[in-house]
């Protein structure tokens, strides 16, 4: 049975698909972008601002789901800007403290202009 998790603490999903999804022990997340939940805006404009709301809204899934970020086991990051690279791996070695694999590319264009998706899969043991 496959659970769709929703919270009001990270945007809403601008598509048609659900903000995470559970199968299982499995959790799913769609790609997260910088659009702070409260205003429905942007974050700010340096790619330090907008990976760091990046993080909070994986966190605020991750939580409504009952996982931690310790829980993580893969990311995919998507760039705006390779230019971006370092310092987006700032925010990122903060908040995923335990380094789960991951995959990181450049991109032509994302959603709503916005420098830096990341989508995520946590597993529970």
């Amino acid at each position: 049975m496959n659970n769709k998790i929703y919270t009001d603490k990270a945007p809403a999903a601008i598509g048609p698909y659900s903000q995470a999804v559970q199968a299982g022990n499995i959790l799913y997340i769609s790609g997260m972008i910088p659009v702070d939940p409260a205003t429905n805006t942007m974050a700010g404009p340096t790619i330090v601002e907008q990976a760091s709301q990046i993080m909070r809204n994986i966190d605020a899934v991750l939580k409504e789901a009952g996982y931690t970020v310790d829980d993580v086991v893969k990311t995919t990051c998507f760039l705006a800007d390779m230019n971006d690279f370092a310092k987006f791996n700032e925010v990122y070695a903060d908040f995923f403290t335990s380094k789960p694999a991951r995959s990181c590319v450049a991109v032509k264009q994302l959603p709503k202009g916005a420098l830096a998706e990341v989508e995520t899969l946590a597993i529970k043991a």
